[in-house]
């Protein structure tokens, strides 16, 4: 893999598997070993969120074809060296910020929530969900958005 041809993307676009008989991936611990070595990278590449969860999710029967997609991951760690969130000695002034949709998710009427958390310059948490109530003013959502963010802090 030193010398692979890096992709823009972790997984494609368009992510569809098939179960096809006799395609398991016989190699389970170096399967393991890899995808445990990336969960360590989604601490400083959010981007790699999504696409490790899947492997994962496949840990006790892995694929070929979820082979391959760990070797596409890594051929995109290999394009975005550079990239990440840096971790820098800093003071020690704690800043979290929070935005939220207000009634743009008709469906159930939960608000979507992020926020992030820094320390000084460095990121240290980030989240996107949705609240758990459901709010009845623009105040009273950003209420509970605030109180979510508070008790990440703490």
């Amino acid at each position: 893999m030193v010398d692979c041809r890096p992709v823009s993307t972790p997984l494609p676009t368009k992510l569809i598997l098939k179960y096809i008989p006799g395609s398991a991936y016989e190699r389970l611990e170096h399967y393991w070993q890899i995808t445990g070595a990336l969960q360590y990278l989604m601490i400083t590449c959010p981007d790699l969120l999504y696409a490790i969860n899947y492997l994962c999710q496949h840990m006790h029967s892995p694929l070929q074809s979820h082979y391959q997609l760990l070797k596409r991951v890594l051929r995109y760690v290999k394009g975005t060296l550079s990239l990440g969130l840096p971790i820098q000695p800093s003071s020690l002034v704690l800043t979290g910020f929070v935005d939220l949709d207000w009634a743009t998710y008709h469906i159930d009427h939960h608000l979507i929530t992020g926020y992030y958390t820094f320390l000084d310059n460095t990121l240290i948490s980030w989240t996107v969900r949705k609240q758990s109530s459901i709010a009845r003013s623009s105040t009273e959502a950003e209420y509970i958005a605030l109180s979510i963010v508070a008790c990440d802090i703490i």
